[in-house]
């Protein structure tokens, strides 16, 4: 739809209206053959329900539609035109009519931001009425409720998620077919997110903790999630943090002082941001069966990892 003649304080010439709307031409489109030129929306419209030129009937398709020449676009921007909005006597080139618009005092549901204090972004006809605590009080409240949301959401996940759980410890019981096949899916997760781990040195052994706190075990499943390992298998390798855990041959002092000397032999995984690796069995199949646990353990250092 063309702009209406009558916001054109000067004489338009016949070139710069559109045949359709008899407006002057907004978005101009031309046919390629006749070179007939009409608003973009008018011809659009237009050939949706008939494939000819509105002029002289020549064929034509919408998709062969072509901007019009860059003279006839830079006559059309020199037109002067009056702001539309009621009040504004402002009158303006058409190339920077958008501009104006975009700042025009009189445009209707203009949003400002508030200068009191708030700093909210409220519509200008509500300026007068606006209260900056009672906005902000509201705001808080619907921060309060979509946090509330958030957390319904969350309890309702762990929900899912711990059904989930249950439904396949009782199918691996059940169904030995599906045991398979599910830690066969469990093993390639685990394969595939080892795979993006890179491998880390131990200089220190002796730095060992066996008994980490809770407050560094979570640190660590942080990390674990946050590098991608699956949920299920992050709860166990954090399980096996703990000396208690451990296989046998770690799983005292004194069992872990005799095997002192196989602990080179670990391929080892670095756990990104923490002082910590990550023994995977699939790592480690050459590892006696008394040095390894499924689907694997964290050893936390108080120095030594690289």
């Amino acid at each position: 739809m063309g702009f209406d003649i009558q916001r054109f304080p000067n004489n338009i010439d016949e070139e710069f209206i559109c045949s359709i709307c008899g407006g002057v031409l907004q978005d101009p489109l031309q046919i390629p053959t006749c070179e007939h030129t009409f608003c973009q929306a008018c011809i659009e419209e237009w050939l949706s329900q008939t494939k000819i030129c509105p002029i002289d009937r020549t064929p034509v398709e919408i998709n062969q539609m072509k901007l019009v020449p860059r003279i006839l676009k830079n006559l059309l921007n020199r037109l002067d035109i009056r702001c539309e909005n009621e009040g504004c006597m402002t009158i303006v080139k058409l190339e920077v009519l958008t501009n104006h618009l975009a700042d025009c005092e009189y445009t209707k549901n203009k949003v400002i931001q508030c200068e009191n204090g708030c700093g909210m972004i409220i519509s200008k006809d509500n300026f007068q009425a606006h209260n900056c605590i009672q906005a902000l009080s509201s705001e808080l409240q619907n921060v309060k409720n979509e946090l509330e949301n958030y957390k319904n959401d969350v309890d309702f996940y762990k929900t899912e998620i711990s059904t989930l759980q249950e439904f396949i410890r009782v199918t691996r019981a059940n169904d030995p077919t599906i045991s398979c096949f599910l830690e066969c899916v469990e093993n390639n997760q685990v394969l595939c997110w080892s795979n993006s781990l890179q491998l880390a040195r131990v200089t220190h052994w002796g730095g060992m903790i066996s008994t980490p706190d809770i407050v560094l075990q979570n640190a660590i499943r942080e990390a674990l999630l946050e590098s991608g390992c699956p949920i299920q298998i992050t709860n166990e390798l954090i399980e096996n943090a703990h000396e208690r855990h451990w296989p046998q041959g770690l799983s005292t002092l004194e069992t872990r002082q005799i095997n002192r000397r196989h602990y080179e032999s670990y391929v080892c995984r670095r756990i990104i941001g923490e002082q910590a690796i990550v023994v995977l069995s699939c790592d480690n199949r050459h590892m006696n069966q008394s040095m390894i646990s499924e689907p694997g353990i964290v050893m936390i250092f108080s120095h030594g990892v690289k």
